[in-house]
């Protein structure tokens, strides 16, 4: 019984651990997928507090992991990682069931779960953290690990680090559907595997006063206009669908006349996209600009900015001599998966990613 609980505290350390570095390199992935949750309540108020919560709560699952792990203060490592890990089933619990948000983010966009995937995964680990507490006597093995504390404190620094080496540049790992490589033409499009839902159409008629319901495959013989009244129509879903959504939702990029110019823009050789969430954070990357290229191959390299306020864009580009760059409007949630940092400049050549950098980079 004691290798059996050295084993489960090692897998639920481990777990929480991975968990916790997936999401700390891309903090601000989990901040948008917090309010996400918040849209529930309507408490828009909240959302400039997501970012420090989202860094907390990484910092938590990776710190106390690491304790689990060492075996630091084991009474109260498993007790603040239980209520942890309450708060994580209660929010998977209300995905399954409602069905919003689609998935929770509980592994970030590098190994995305399903909402029942997620919600399970929470129960088996509530189940393993009340057997860590209920047999706490077995917890044998491992119980002389020397600096714990400090090296907890370590992963802790570490973890802060990370998350905020990724906030001023890009996630290390990059998996959403912008990165590096990508083709964003064929990104944009429903994907060739998608499936779509399954349904069947139900009537309802009256017949002697009294409602009858049948499929359209299945009509009554003795059905005519004079013996059935029509009283609605209904589509009941037999089967789910599956990738019925393309990878870039919302990525239209609309100029002064409200045309979509995606396309144009996407099928030229050589552009550079600025990518910027808030009109004011262009301010301080004027000096950045100046670095980018402008030719390749004796050509010029037009350069598109893309906001989500493009009017108050234009007015800070007015003084400047990048006054005269086109600014397109787009979708903000496109943006943010788009621009993790905000500006985002991107090298592209006929819709692929060439080249994705954060502009602090430069």
């Amino acid at each position: 019984m004691t290798w059996c609980y050295l084993l489960i505290r090692v897998f639920v350390a481990v777990l929480f651990i991975f968990s916790g570095l997936i999401k700390a390199n891309d903090p601000q992935g989990l901040s948008y997928k917090i309010q996400e949750f918040l849209e529930i309540g309507n408490l828009h108020a909240l959302y400039p507090v997501t970012l420090p919560i989202a860094v907390l709560l990484n910092t938590a699952e990776i710190g106390l992991g690491v304790a689990l792990l060492l075996n630091w203060r084991p009474k109260l490592t498993q007790a603040l990682l239980f209520i942890l890990l309450l708060f994580f089933t209660v929010l998977t619990g209300y995905t399954y069931f409602t069905g919003y948000p689609k998935n929770c983010g509980c592994f970030g966009d590098c190994l995305p779960l399903t909402s029942l995937q997620s919600f399970l995964k929470d129960l088996i680990l509530a189940a393993m953290m009340i057997f860590l507490i209920t047999f706490s006597h077995f917890n044998k093995i491992g119980t002389a690990f020397r600096y714990a504390g400090f090296n907890t404190l370590i992963s802790i620094l570490i973890s802060l680090g990370l998350q905020y080496y990724t906030l001023r540049h890009l996630p290390i790992i990059d998996c959403l559907p912008f990165k590096v490589g990508s083709d964003l033409n064929i990104n944009r499009k429903i994907p060739a595997t998608a499936i779509p839902d399954s349904t069947v159409i139900y009537f309802t008629y009256k017949k002697n006063n009294q409602l009858v319901q049948f499929p359209a495959t299945e009509f009554p013989a003795d059905f005519s206009s004079q013996i059935y009244q029509f009283v609605g129509r209904e589509d009941k879903l037999i089967r789910p669908g599956k990738d019925k959504d393309p990878l870039i939702k919302g990525f239209v990029l609309s100029g002064e006349t409200g045309i979509d110019s995606t396309s144009i823009i996407l099928q030229l050789p050589a552009v550079m996209l600025v990518i910027v969430e808030r009109a004011k954070d262009l301010k301080s990357s004027f000096e950045a600009f100046e670095q980018l290229p402008d030719k390749t191959d004796n050509s010029k390299i037009p350069v598109y900015i893309i906001t989500a306020e493009p009017t108050a864009v234009k007015e800070l580009l007015v003084d400047t001599k990048f006054n005269g760059w086109p600014v397109f409007s787009c979708d903000l949630k496109a943006i943010q998966t788009a621009a993790r940092t905000s500006p985002t400049l991107y090298y592209i050549e006929k819709g692929v990613v060439i080249r994705k950098k954060a502009v602090s980079d430069y």
